[in-house]
């Protein structure tokens, strides 16, 4: 087939690169509100319907997000990544246990092989943080640093295209997580998991990838149990699968000691 000649790039995609070029470079980080529109005519030095197009157009792929009476928001640092958030809001909770338990593990085995004596403070700290915050008794931040730290995980893996997927399942972690952690029926070992939060950095810190590896997936194992278990209200995947081998955590309510009443 003959070569045609291409188009030239028109202003408005001259914009829609820039504005992905800084959202990718964390100029404009996920979660923070972009410049108004007459802030960004007079930065990019184009009209106004150049900058409602290219905004409009980023909002179509999901990169952005219009906030009625607030302003226009950054959703995710790329048009895979929105993909992948639109995808994770359809998805049920245990189903995004199973992807996560995929990422982790190899993000733990990698951090046990790659990490800095930087990243292993930054794990000990965000673990410190998690405690602290079980401690309060807020279910809100004790989810926080809980993602808090497994990102912290995820960064000491030191794969760039790793971390950043995992940073697109934090909406649908943070539902899964709270629905674990904000089941009373379930033991205080099972919402909090200090034991096995520990066993991943000392694995870590010992530079063990087998043993980091085998941690993170006891810990998901026993979250997506909690989850497959009807009697978690917080459940939404059907949980169907006769072959899964995680352990059983029973949450039916029998042969409870005491009645849990922290989050």
């Amino acid at each position: 087939m003959p070569l045609r000649s291409t188009a030239r790039t028109s202003l408005v995609e001259l914009v829609i690169e820039q504005m992905e070029r800084l959202i990718a470079d964390g100029e404009w980080p996920v979660d923070t509100k972009i410049p108004a529109e007459p802030v960004l005519v007079t930065q990019l030095d184009v009209g106004r319907n150049t900058v409602r197009e290219a905004v409009r157009a980023l909002v179509h792929t999901g990169m952005l997000e219009p906030r009625q009476g607030d302003g226009t928001y950054v959703r995710a640092r790329s048009g895979f990544g929105a993909a992948v958030r639109r995808r994770l809001r359809r998805a049920a909770n245990l189903e995004a246990y199973e992807v996560r338990s995929c990422l982790e593990r190899d993000a733990a085995r990698h951090a046990a092989e790659r990490r800095t004596d930087e990243d292993l403070a930054a794990l000990r700290e965000a673990l410190a943080v998690r405690n602290r915050a079980w401690d309060t008794g807020d279910v809100d931040r004790f989810v926080d640093a809980d993602l808090r730290f497994h990102r912290a995980i995820a960064a000491a893996a030191h794969n760039s295209l790793l971390a950043e997927l995992y940073e697109q399942f934090g909406d649908a972690l943070r539902d899964a997580v709270a629905a674990v952690v904000g089941t009373p029926l379930l033991p205080d070992a099972v919402r909090h998991q200090f034991d096995a939060h520990t066993a991943i950095v000392d694995a870590i810190e010992a530079r063990d990838p087998e043993a980091a590896e085998q941690a993170a997936l006891a810990h998901l194992a026993e979250a997506a149990a909690a989850l497959r278990d009807p009697a978690d209200g917080g459940s939404s995947g059907s949980g169907s699968n006769d072959e899964e081998t995680a352990p059983d955590v029973g949450v039916d309510g029998n042969d409870r000691t005491q009645e849990e009443t922290r989050p």
